[in-house]
């Protein structure tokens, strides 16, 4: 049986596979039945909304949330910002690799993160402080690589999105 169409698989009202399992505040699934942290829903917010839901969610220590916010900006992005919301969806996924003790995951996702996002140097987009995150972003990477994540203060994992 295609794999992608299990009838024991969640699948929301459209029929698409989802993930019904509740999960910890750092996205990772926990078993059914577990209480869990609240996900985000699946609608794209205005762009100064996403901002300061994803950097509220970010301070909060729920960087997964955050890259689910983001995640949505960037598939509802017009395209000459859609590599601008990919590249902050990942900086988030990059801190949740951080939080979860995954220093090599986290300090790519930063660095590729960084990468996407500095083009925008010139414009900055909805308020984004591009030079300000990237060199964050690549700075965070760093010391990930020399010291790993687990001795990084939780403030040290809070990046800021907007001016």
């Amino acid at each position: 049986m295609d794999r992608d169409r299990r009838p024991d698989r969640d699948r929301d009202p459209g029929g698409r596979a989802r993930n019904a399992r509740p999960r910890d505040a750092l996205g990772r699934p926990l078993p059914h039945g577990a209480p869990g942290v609240p996900t985000m829903p699946e609608v794209p917010l205005p762009p100064e909304v996403a901002l300061a839901e994803a950097e509220r969610l970010l301070a909060a220590g729920r960087p997964f949330h955050a890259h689910e916010v983001l995640e949505g900006a960037w598939k509802a992005a017009p395209d000459p910002e859609r590599e601008l919301w990919r590249g902050l969806a990942q900086l988030a996924v990059g801190l949740t690799h951080a939080a979860r003790g995954n220093g090599v995951g986290a300090s790519r996702l930063l660095l590729r993160a960084a990468d996407r996002v500095a083009p925008y140097a010139g414009t900055a987009p909805h308020g984004v402080p591009v030079e300000a995150l990237v060199a964050w972003a690549r700075d965070l990477a760093g010391r990930i690589d020399r010291e790993g994540p687990g001795g990084l203060p939780a403030s040290a994992l809070v990046p800021r999105l907007t001016d």
